[in-house]
């Protein structure tokens, strides 16, 4: 299909208006006049707010400044454009997150995601610049900065409406017989796709692998991300800046021996063992793990609560891990006892602590695990409970969380797919294997 002629003919107009456009577009004739076509071509009522994103995205001539008048499309291409936003069905969300403070790390792929480093213009092209400068003509992005880190980006295809004004607008289609107020608990603070390929990549032990613990057991941190549909009916945000990423002095001597000040990213220094460890991070890893989450042992919000500790920091952070191994291995029964089977073949093994933590000892196939998780757990409910005499939470138990709660997940994905079991089943016999560890 392509733009029919009186579409062309009417973006030929608006793109004739002269610098600096009128003070409303939106009531100039030539934009009414190609509201008018789209409306009568394609239906849906007038694009007002719909027409005039996509024509800051195809470069509208009257809103570049004069010096950037290049970024502008010519009108006929933007009339197929038009056409094309108009009939599409789908569009590709692109989620593109920098990996702060990441060391050097292999490039990976996986599903819709991969993580890489990118040159410039490779970046570039990912970001659509040209798209984002005719929308921000007075914000560049810097790719060439942004270049230097690392990135996961994440790909998604999502269905859109057929109404041209809902795509861009959809807080005036929202049905206001709502509350408003209400919490989604299974929403993160990030997309879906994104704490998906998080999760995957959490699964990785960095907290061994970590070179300095004390600063953060972490590989790389992701403190925003840029989300790019390419649905012109949605707006693109602003571009970001590399200076909200942690970059550090760099000295160089040049030819002659004078000294050049640089920059380069700060990295969360690795050992050896994390190149050949993330190489296991493969496709086919990846779809074990979409495998073993469609099972009920993943029914809890696991992947929710491990996630939610990388993002976190201080003591959420060590709630959270510890949250992560209640939902990984806990069950209501372990507190009504009157939910356990009769009779009840580990009656000696009453406290929901100790039958959580022999499933933790289970899964790790570690004796150690039993006691370095109620340990944990005391600290959890000394500080839940505001008991008197919590101390700092030194680094080396903040790691073990991290490690229990990582470990407990990465198990549980290999206990999921030995086949399909209630998860009541699955913990019950981890709870047979791991009463010899107490």
């Amino acid at each position: 299909m392509a733009a029919s002629p009186s579409m062309i003919a009417a973006v030929e107009a608006l793109w004739r208006v002269p610098r600096p456009g009128p003070d409303n577009l939106l009531a100039a004739p030539a934009f009414v006049a190609l509201s008018e076509v789209c409306q009568a071509d394609y239906g849906g009522g007038k694009p007002t707010f719909a027409l005039s994103t996509a024509l800051r995205s195809l470069g509208l001539p009257c809103h570049l400044p004069a010096d950037r008048a290049d970024l502008s499309l010519d009108p006929v291409t933007a009339a197929h454009a038009i056409d094309e936003t108009y009939r599409r069905k789908t569009t590709l969300r692109r989620h593109l997150c920098p990996l702060d403070l990441a060391d050097d790390l292999p490039a990976l792929s996986f599903g819709s995601a991969r993580v890489a480093q990118f040159d410039a213009n490779e970046l570039a092209r990912l970001f659509d610049a040209p798209r984002l400068s005719r929308n921000f003509p007075k914000q560049p992005i810097d790719a060439r900065r942004l270049a230097q880190f690392h990135w996961l980006v994440v790909e998604e295809v999502i269905e859109i409406d057929s109404l041209p004004e809902s795509r861009t607008s959809p807080f005036l289609y929202m049905n206001l017989d709502r509350d408003f107020g209400e919490i989604d608990p299974h929403v993160g603070r990030f997309p879906a796709a994104v704490e998906a390929a998080l999760f995957f990549l959490l699964l990785a032990p960095w907290e061994r692998w970590s070179m300095m613990q004390e600063v953060d057991w972490r590989g790389f941190r992701v403190p925003w991300i840029h989300t790019m549909d390419d649905d012109l009916f949605i707006r693109p945000p602003p571009p970001p800046s590399a200076d909200s990423l942690t970059l550090e002095p760099w000295i160089v001597q040049d030819n002659w021996g004078e000294e050049i000040e640089l920059e380069r990213p700060t990295a969360l220094h690795l050992d050896d063992e994390a190149q050949s460890g993330l190489a296991l991070f493969t496709d086919s890893a990846w779809r074990q793990l979409v495998s073993a989450r469609s099972s009920d042992l993943f029914e809890t919000p696991i992947a929710h609560f491990l996630v939610r500790a990388f993002l976190a920091d201080g003591m959420d952070e060590v709630m959270a891990h510890m949250t992560a191994i209640e939902a990984a291995v806990g069950l209501e029964m372990d507190h009504k006892k009157w939910l356990r089977p009769k009779p009840d073949p580990h009656k000696k093994v009453s406290s929901a602590t100790e039958r959580v933590a022999a499933r933790v000892a289970a899964v790790l196939n570690d004796r150690a695990s039993v006691q370095a998780y109620k340990d944990l757990f005391e600290l959890r409910s000394t500080f839940v409970h505001g008991r008197a005499g919590l101390q700092k939470v030194s680094t080396a138990q903040r790691v073990m969380a991290r490690g229990l709660a990582r470990g407990v997940a990465r198990g549980l994905v290999d206990v999921a797919l030995k086949g399909a079991r209630s998860r009541a089943d699955a913990l019950g016999d981890l709870l047979d294997q791991g009463v010899q560890y107490l």
